[in-house]
Parts: C-alpha cells; sequence; structure tokens
C-alpha cells in the first residue's frame, strides 16, 4: 500500500507538473501524476496545447482522470497578423499561421513527441541546384521556425505560470530543463518548492549545433534553479552522476528510470502480436524494433547486420516514421536486398507495446551516441522489451549494458560494428530461451511500483521541509 504523502496546512499537497507538450501520451508525466496522486497529494498537469492534433488549450483529463490545463498555442495570426500578411508578400506563398503539427509521437512506444509544438509548415530542400531565390527561401523559412519556437516557449512560460500562480501549488514539477523558467517564477510568486525532473542530460541533449545563444540561456537558467530546487530527479546512473558533479550538488540526484508498471507481470509469449502483424509464421525468427522510427536509433546499423543474417530472420518495426526518413530506410533496405525481410507493422497504444513485442525472438536496444544524453540513456524500449519477456541485444552504451549484464537478459555488441550487431545476434538466436526466463525474472523486478518509492521518498522529504503552515 502507498505511504500518505505529508499534508500541508491539514489539507492534501497540491502538485503543478510543467511539461512543454501536449501530455496526452507522456507516459512518465502521466505515471508520476498517478502515482503522486495515488499517495494523497492533488495534482495538475500544466501543459500546451496542439489544436491540430486535438488537443485544444484549456482543461483536460489524461491518464485516469488526471486533470491538464493546456496553455495556448502562439499563432502569429492573432498575435501579429501584420507579420502574416508581410511574410506572404516575401515569401510570394501562402504563409502557415503557426497553429502545432498533428501530433508526431508513435503511440506504439513511450517515446513521446518533442517537447515542443511546430509550426504547420513543411520546411523546404534546397534542390540539386539552387538558386538564389531557393536560398533566400530556405533562409527565410529557418528564420519562421526559431522565430515561432522562441515566441511558443515564451508564450507557454507567460501562460504556464499565470495558471500555476492561480492555483497555488505547494511544489512545482518541472518536467526538462525548458520548464525550469516557468517553475522558478511560480516559486517566487507563491512559495512553492521547486523538483525538477530531467528526462534527459539537458544540456547535451541532441540538437543543432547552430544556436549560440540557447546553449549560454539553458546553462544559466539551469544551472540557478538546480542549486535552489528541493529537489532533483532523473532517468539513469550515468546522468545523476553528471548533475552531482558538473553542478556540485550536495546530494545526489534522485534516480527514477522510466520503466513500464508491473501490475499483471510479465507478458505471456503467446499474447504477442508482431508476426501477426507482420505476416509471419513461427517457423521465421524475429528481431524486433518498438520505438519511433527515426535518425540515431541504430535503424541503419540494424539494416546492415540483417544482411549478414539467414535469411530465414526477419526485422520487424513496431512505431511511426515520418515519411520523408521511411523513404531512406526502403532506400537502404532495396540496397541491401531485404525487401522481403524487413516490415514495418506501424503503431499500438503504448500501454500495448510490451504485449505486441511479446513473440519476437530478441529486441534490439541500440540508441547511437551522438550526444553525451543518449550516451548515458536508458531507453523505454530496454525495460518494454524486458516486459515483454524478450532476449536482448543492446549496444554496448554504460546504463544499457549495466541493466542487461545485471540481469542477464542479452548480450552487448560494440556499437561501431554491424559484424559483432550481427554475431551478438546469433548467439541469442541460438539459444534465446535462457534469456527470455531472466528477462521474466527481471520484469518482476523492473517495474514502476520500484521506482515510484523513490518517487516519494523524495516527495515526502520535500513537503516535510516545505515550511507551510
Amino acid at each position: 500500500m502507498t505511504e500518505p504523502l505529508p499534508r500541508v496546512g491539514g489539507r492534501a499537497p497540491r502538485v503543478a507538473l510543467l511539461v512543454y507538450n501536449d501530455a496526452h501520451a507522456d507516459a512518465r508525466v502521466i505515471k508520476t501524476a498517478t502515482s503522486l496522486r495515488s499517495a494523497g497529494a492533488e495534482v495538475r498537469i500544466f501543459a500546451v496545447a496542439r489544436a491540430r492534433a486535438g488537443y485544444a488549450e484549456g482543461p483536460d483529463t489524461v491518464g485516469e482522470g488526471i486533470e491538464v490545463q493546456r496553455a495556448p498555442e502562439f499563432e502569429l495570426i492573432r498575435y501579429a497578423p501584420w507579420a502574416v500578411d508581410l511574410a506572404r508578400r516575401v515569401l510570394g506563398r501562402q504563409t502557415p499561421v503557426a497553429r502545432g503539427t498533428a501530433d508526431q509521437t508513435s503511440p506504439g512506444t513511450t517515446e513521446q513527441a518533442p517537447s515542443r509544438p511546430e509550426p504547420a509548415v513543411d520546411i523546404p530542400t534546397l534542390p540539386a541546384r539552387p538558386t538564389a531565390k531557393d536560398r533566400v527561401l530556405l533562409a527565410a523559412n529557418d528564420v519562421w521556425l526559431r522565430t515561432f519556437r522562441t515566441a511558443n516557449l515564451g508564450l507557454y512560460w507567460l501562460e504556464a505560470a499565470r495558471e500555476a500562480i492561480a492555483w497555488r501549488p505547494d511544489v512545482v514539477h518541472a518536467n526538462d530543463g525548458n520548464t525550469l523558467a516557468p517553475a522558478w517564477w511560480i516559486s517566487a510568486r507563491t512559495g512553492a518548492r521547486v523538483v525538477y525532473d530531467a528526462h534527459e542530460l539537458w544540456r547535451h541533449r541532441n540538437v543543432r549545433t547552430d544556436r549560440p545563444v540557447a546553449p549560454l540561456v539553458e546553462t544559466a537558467i539551469e544551472s540557478t534553479v538546480i542549486r535552489r530546487a528541493a529537489g532533483v530527479i532523473t532517468v539513469s546512473p550515468s546522468i545523476v552522476d553528471w548533475y552531482r558533479t558538473a553542478y556540485r550538488l550536495p546530494e545526489a540526484p534522485t534516480l527514477v528510470r522510466n520503466i513500464p508498471s508491473g501490475a499483471g507481470g510479465p507478458v505471456d509469449p503467446a499474447r504477442g502480436r508482431l508476426r501477426e502483424l507482420a505476416g509471419l509464421g513461427p517457423d521465421s525468427q524475429v528481431v524486433a524494433y518498438g520505438g519511433r522510427i527515426t535518425t540515431s536509433r541504430g535503424i541503419e546499423e540494424t539494416l546492415e547486420a540483417m544482411a549478414l543474417l539467414p535469411e530465414g530472420v526477419h526485422f520487424v518495426l513496431l512505431g511511426y516514421g515520418e515519411p520523408d526518413y521511411l523513404a531512406v530506410l526502403h532506400e537502404r533496405i532495396g540496397r541491401l536486398g531485404l525487401g522481403e525481410r524487413v516490415h514495418f507493422v506501424g503503431k499500438v497504444a503504448p500501454s500495448e507495446v510490451a504485449t505486441a513485442l511479446a513473440d519476437a525472438d530478441l529486441s534490439v536496444v541500440y540508441v547511437r551516441p551522438v550526444c553525451l544524453s543518449y550516451e548515458f540513456s536508458l531507453p523505454n524500449k530496454l525495460f518494454e522489451s524486458i516486459h515483454g519477456g524478450l532476449p536482448i541485444a543492446a549496444a554496448d552504451l554504460p546504463d544499457t549494458a549495466a541493466v542487461v549484464r545485471e540481469h542477464g537478459v542479452g548480450e552487448i555488441f560494440d556499437a561501431q560494428s554491424p559484424a559483432d550487431m550481427a554475431a551478438t545476434m546469433s548467439t541469442i538466436l541460438d539459444d534465446p530461451e535462457r534469456y527470455r526466463a531472466a528477462a521474466r525474472r527481471a520484469a518482476t523486478e523492473l517495474t514502476w511500483e520500484h521506482e515510484e518509492a523513490e518517487l516519494l521518498g523524495l516527495y515526502a522529504r520535500v513537503l516535510a521541509g516545505s515550511g507551510r503552515p
């Protein structure tokens, strides 16, 4: 039974969770809110609207009735209609009004949509022989995109802070670095304590490099707020160590990994759906990928490894991918002669991922370490695959490899070598049952319920020191 959180002034504590997305499928935020509510807190998520995806501004609910208040999106035609007319004249065509795009989350994973909305605009690419006009248009669109992102984030800060201040929380839970500024403002206005939940290594995440000002601003905000926060949470041991060392924190951040609920126990392989979705029979060996189908997720390397494996081995990808990137993958698949052995089966609801994966023979867990945050990551697909009872072939990244080795659920390969990846996959496919048994055992230990205890322990300490009557 969940231990109740300390009360504040004789009433349930109020926790405002800030997140810069629409919150409808952010599994970590929803799990956190649900756990806090189960422990007696009154919770509300302050998110941002994505009207084009069906998530309008104003009040809503997510998960099992968790309250959400969505701030409005930035719409140029609402806030600066003169700029729309000017842009149309400069670009010589219809200019979007900058409502957020449709949600690009893969509902088949717990990997969430980008943490910020994007404008409803198709960003052009340069043709093979660009003209001066082509270059001007591309530069203008880039300026427009940067302006939209800055304006939309600023509007979220203002509106989310205004709504949260009116609600008078006792704790502000800032999910990722892009919510720290409003969290600190809310704290200054209400006396609420700040808990910073870094879902990744924020200053070293995978973003474009031509941002001369943004890193300075982000560093200033994070370094200021994290040292004054009542609690810090993050998602992997390496990121825990980095934050404590970089900011000389008196206490290590609390480790709360993003692991699925253990309710119901390990999934029965007979309930798996990958073979049905891919049209494969029991004689085929299935290598599974679950997650957003995009760059830096090891998909290209897995295809290279697949070309070295027998024809009876198939690669099945469960998730959502952008059409342009899928076209690039299909070209590579054709060049490698894998057209009959690679299957894109679409997406399922986040809660169904582990079950859908369960009849595969192994799962590939590989995030290309293009940034320090990726190198230190513990991918959601690792834990979803373990809950599906799957053997794991994982790249040699420190935190991922540590989990695989500790629980004996798979083998590690050299991230730079498709040949070593293929050899590792062959080793697992030759004797998958011992890894399956280990995964089923690990699934009973690696659960959100275990992580929840760390989360609630931190909150008990934060609320006990709130100083509120």
